[in-house]
Order: structure tokens, then C-alpha cells, then sequence
């Protein structure tokens, strides 16, 4: 969290798509005293940041969003150090969804139509110059996802995962 990287001197920079979740982000971190962050308007797949200059990017279930996950791979590439890792949580699939899941706007925006496989992740990643890949299923997670959209048996298509990977020193 952002008072932790500010104990320890670390900076953190959000990024949103939303001119409104940026000013909220800015008002609540001034307000909560926080001086290391610097929040940014921007999209995944055009990250408003630097080459080479980020640690560590971590994301909560927001690369299901986006149709270029590979281009959105890309860009986690491009600003990271070398050295630096990626952390995220996202909905993976364990079975193809059926098209009317796929199609519907509700399962889209519950970052649950846009799932793609490990199997497609994982690929994506080494495409992208990725090592020390690691995707793993969150255990018990099929049982909040079913809570999720309740009677939709969605969760016998997702599961929730960390996923992991390291851009290489050299």
C-alpha cells in the first residue's frame, strides 16, 4: 500500500483510464497525507510512463478489460527495469466460455468475458520477453466467483489466479 512505499521511501504511480478515479486518487492520498504517489490519465496499453524505470507493477483484475492483453504485456515490459516483476491478480479461464458469456456487457465488466486461458497467458508473456512465468489458480475461488453472477454457473468456466513474471537482468 501506499503509506508502506512511503515509510519505506519507495514512489508509486497509479494509472487510470478515468479522469474522475484520478482526481479521487489525488484527493484521497492528499488527504491521507501520502506524498509519494504520482497519479496518471492513461490506458493500459500506452502506459504514461518512462522506459525501464518501474520495480514492480501490480494490478487487481483489470487486464481482462482490455482486447490487447499481449500489447498490455508489452507495455508492463517496456516500463519495467530489468530485473523488475510483474504481480497480478486476474480471472483466468479453465474451459472455453460459451459465446452468449462472452458476448453479454455484465460479464465483461465483472473482468470475467475477457478471461483468457493460462495456457493463452502464458504464451503471451514469453511472446512478450517474460521469464520465471508463473500462473497459479487461487484455491477456493470458484466460490466467491459463483457469488458473483449467482446461478450463472460461471464458475465452472473461471478461477481466480496470481500471476507472475520477471523481465531478465539482460
Amino acid at each position: 500500500n501506499a503509506r508502506a512505499a512511503t515509510q519505506a521511501g519507495l514512489r508509486v504511480i497509479g494509472v487510470d483510464m478515468t479522469p474522475e478515479m484520478v482526481t479521487k486518487s489525488r484527493r484521497n492520498a492528499e488527504q491521507a497525507g501520502i506524498r509519494n504517489v504520482d497519479f496518471r490519465l492513461g490506458e493500459l496499453e500506452n502506459l504514461p510512463v518512462a522506459d525501464g524505470i518501474v520495480d514492480v507493477i501490480i494490478s487487481n483484475c483489470v487486464i481482462n478489460l482490455s482486447p490487447e492483453k499481449e500489447r498490455v504485456f508489452g507495455e508492463a515490459f517496456r516500463v519495467l527495469k530489468p530485473g523488475g516483476r510483474l504481480a497480478i491478480s486476474d480471472v483466468v479461464s479453465t474451459a472455453e466460455l460459451p459465446a452468449d458469456i462472452k458476448n453479454d456487457m455484465v460479464f465483461h465488466t465483472g473482468c470475467i468475458a475477457g478471461a483468457s486461458s493460462i495456457e493463452e497467458l502464458e504464451s503471451m508473456l514469453v511472446r512478450t520477453g517474460f521469464k520465471d512465468i508463473q500462473i497459479k489458480p487461487k484455491a477456493g475461488s470458484r466460490e466467491f466467483i459463483r457469488n458473483w453472477m449467482p446461478n450463472s454457473k460461471i464458475e465452472d468456466y473461471v478461477v481466480s489466479a496470481t500471476i507472475t513474471a520477471v523481465k531478465p537482468k539482460a
